[in-house]
């Protein structure tokens, strides 16, 4: 179903009253009811078998476990009404999107690939569709969150999303960076729940891998613990980078060598002391943003432009 652009939504941008700012907590209750029609079209009704029931039923295991509970909300006869009653009642956002993110997981992998789910399923939408009515959702709000590779991840700046991590992700997709793109989604996990110091040392992670990932397709011989400056160092040495760049070498080399492995090796990846490092939320998300574009740049450079 399309996203409507109503009479009183023009109205309200027309008053100024839509900030551009995101905001993370509390989940309205509109933005709530909306997910919660967007995964019952998404599940659909059964007309045979209980493939949309079973559905439900998976979801629900799933956190109840997760949480250590029996019942997800006490008092409630089906999973499907359970996990409604859940989204549209519970108050703890981080919870509420670990259910989103479960269902839409679901709707993504299991129920887009499963020939059989869709075809004994009556359903009201297309995994696709579903998926971009709920970013659009969120953005409709302005709440800071986004689906995107099988998992919830916050966003802070549209622009920077949508012109680099949104395509750091398409990129890191494929087969041969799958431990890059998992340690990418991992340093944005650790990002939307607050733990910063893990968001850097994961995210530098991630941009090691992306190099030796390069290096290894491309046959160049780096050692398995080789640091980000080795592999930067491979990566020069092999005429990575177009030779008209070759005047701008040092200060892009600087700039890859001091970006995030610094950031991490100061704030991250070594013992603190006595007294613990706070790391600011805005360096966290510094080198999430500059992993990603670093990460561009490379595979860039390495397979040229998509």
């Amino acid at each position: 179903m399309a996203v409507l652009d109503l009479f009183s939504k023009r109205q309200r941008r027309a008053r100024g009253e839509v900030s551009d700012v995101y905001t993370y907590d509390p989940l309205p209750a509109p933005l709530r009811v909306q997910i919660v029609h967007i995964i019952d079209d998404a599940f659909g009704v059964d007309i045979y078998r209980d493939h949309a029931k079973n559905a439900y039923k998976l979801v629900v295991e799933i956190l109840c476990r997760e949480y250590g509970v029996f019942e997800l909300v006490p008092h409630t006869r089906k999973h499907r009404d359970s996990l409604f009653a859940f989204i549209t009642s519970e108050g703890d956002t981080e919870r509420i999107l670990d259910a989103v993110e479960i269902c839409f997981r679901m709707v993504d992998v299991h129920i887009r690939g499963n020939r059989e789910y869709r075809d004994s399923v009556e359903r009201g939408m297309e995994p696709a569709d579903a998926l971009e009515e709920l970013n659009m959702r969120f953005k409709e709000h302005g709440i800071g969150y986004q689906f995107e590779s099988g998992e919830i991840i916050r966003v802070d700046s549209e622009f920077a999303h949508a012109e680099i991590v949104k395509p750091t992700l398409s990129l890191l997709r494929g087969d041969n960076f799958k431990g890059a793109n998992e340690e990418f989604l991992d340093a944005h996990q650790h990002y939307r729940h607050g733990r910063h110091k893990e968001c850097i040392v994961a995210a530098l992670k991630a941009f090691e891998s992306v190099m030796k990932t390069i290096c290894s397709m491309k046959k160049w011989k780096v050692n398995p613990n080789d640091t980000a400056k080795n592999l930067i160092a491979v990566c020069v040495a092999n005429n990575l980078f177009p030779t008209y760049l070759e005047s701008q070498i040092g200060s892009l080399r600087t700039l890859l060598e001091s970006g995030v492995p610094t950031v991490r090796n100061r704030l991250g990846g070594h013992g603190q002391g006595a007294e613990p490092v706070a790391v600011p939320a805005y360096l966290a998300r510094y080198a999430l943003n500059l992993t990603a574009s670093n990460s561009l740049l490379l595979h860039e450079a390495a397979f040229g432009e998509d």
